[in-house]
């Protein structure tokens, strides 16, 4: 797919620039540069979600839930 977007001249320059020395196209770089950023956050939008669903509930873990967890945790020597 075709897209336009608009970045910043220097940003623009660096890409171009990157992507010369390294033997591949900007539309290539782009895309694996916009991956890479999806990748690293794709639950942005899960949390953003449940904190509208639980706006006043908090995160923290029930004591009585974190302990019995604890609990069944084998013991291990490191």
């Amino acid at each position: 797919m075709k897209t336009a977007i608009s970045i910043p001249d220097k940003l623009f320059c660096a890409a171009d620039q990157y992507a010369k020395q390294h033997g591949f196209s900007r539309s290539r770089l782009y895309a694996k540069a916009l991956a890479t950023f999806l990748e690293q956050h794709p639950a942005d939008h899960i949390t953003d979600q449940l904190n509208k669903v639980y706006p006043g509930e908090s995160s923290q873990l029930d004591q009585i839930a974190f302990d019995m967890q604890i609990n069944t945790i084998e013991k291990e020597e490191w």
